[in-house]
């Protein structure tokens, strides 16, 4: 068995910041709707790859609180662009036995948008092998603001003590609840940030970033990342022992 294959070193929960879909259109004179349009198809590439390796969890950062800045004719393509694949693809994600859930703020998704994702997550829900988590009007400040919001909530009920408040509290708040934090983060274009994308749970993840724009990154590219990953040591603020190596 190969050091990529071995499915005791695969990461649980990947993060992925897709990046490039834009510049990937442009780099080749074509509108940005056939970069969006190109990124989907590797998310469903990458998605399939990561299930059949193994991994238990995929987050996406879809698309962020700072997104509805961005024109709003190309905001709509997108909106436009998810709720055609989601339509498209419930069949294939209930075959395939994947479970959708989504992180993030429902007040600015148009209506028809938020039903069909919630559809899908009913439809799903039952689904037992990978989760793909989708982070949409997602913020990592604000979900940490509306955890803060929903533990203070908690105190002035009198259900919780301020002096009982810990890590494992604050867990419990966020949008993940329930799911382990990532192992692995990947960004792809080239920008080597975490732009507000679950800063709470990247605190002890292993970060890869590559120069590939997200069209571009496909399977083998996730097996690098891996790859890498596996090369290094985690070791979540403690010292490697000897005996730790030895065994």
């Amino acid at each position: 068995m190969s050091k990529l294959t071995d499915k005791k070193r695969i990461p649980r929960h990947i993060a992925i910041i897709m990046d490039g879909n834009g510049r990937w259109a442009e780099g080749q004179s074509l509108p940005r709707a056939k970069g969006h349009i190109e990124g989907v198809r590797r998310v469903e590439e990458i998605i399939d790859t990561a299930r059949k390796l193994g991994v238990k969890i995929v987050t996406l950062f879809t698309f962020s609180t700072e997104n509805w800045n961005r024109p709003e004719s190309e905001v709509s393509m997108i909106m436009s662009i998810l709720s055609a694949v989601l339509e498209k693809k419930i069949q294939k994600l209930k075959q395939d036995n994947i479970q959708l859930r989504m992180i993030g703020r429902t007040d600015r998704i148009p209506q028809p948008l938020l039903k069909t994702i919630n559809d899908v997550i009913r439809m799903t829900r039952e689904n037992t092998g990978l989760i793909v988590n989708l982070a949409f009007n997602y913020g990592s400040r604000l979900e940490i603001v509306d955890a803060v919001q929903k533990i203070s909530k908690s105190v002035q009920r009198g259900e919780l003590a301020v002096e009982d408040i810990n890590e494992q509290t604050v867990s419990d708040a966020l949008y993940t609840k329930g799911l382990p934090d990532p192992d692995l983060l990947i960004r792809t274009s080239g920008e080597q940030r975490i732009s507000n994308f679950l800063l709470w749970q990247l605190s002890y993840a292993e970060f890869y970033f590559t120069d590939k724009l997200w069209p571009d990154f496909d399977a083998k590219e996730l097996k690098k990342a891996i790859t890498e990953y596996q090369s290094r040591e985690r070791r979540f603020g403690a010292l490697i022992t000897k005996e730790a190596v030895h065994e």
